[in-house]
């Protein structure tokens, strides 16, 4: 499998600036008034960037495979041998 960073600098750029923009909030609003709202798009922003990088990683596994199959096609075709057909 193909080295994968953990997180992409953009992801850390948003989960930064998402902490630092969460506490700011917490601080001008004060920690009770609105404090639902503001963890909820806390949490929101982390479940996006936690989804764009399982997502990254599927796609580094799914070509992974297409290349191993194309190897393998290339391969058999390359031997002579015929493909089957369904």
């Amino acid at each position: 499998m193909a080295n994968l960073k953990p997180f992409d600098p953009q992801s850390v750029i948003d989960i930064i600036l998402t902490v630092v923009l969460f506490a700011a909030a917490l601080f001008v609003k004060g920690f009770i008034h609105d404090l639902f709202i503001e963890t909820g798009v806390l949490l929101v922003s982390v479940k996006l960037i936690l989804l764009a990088h399982k997502n990254a990683r599927t796609e580094g596994n799914l070509k992974q495979h297409l290349l191993r199959i194309e190897g393998l096609l290339m391969v058999r075709t390359a031997s002579g041998r015929p493909l089957k057909e369904n």
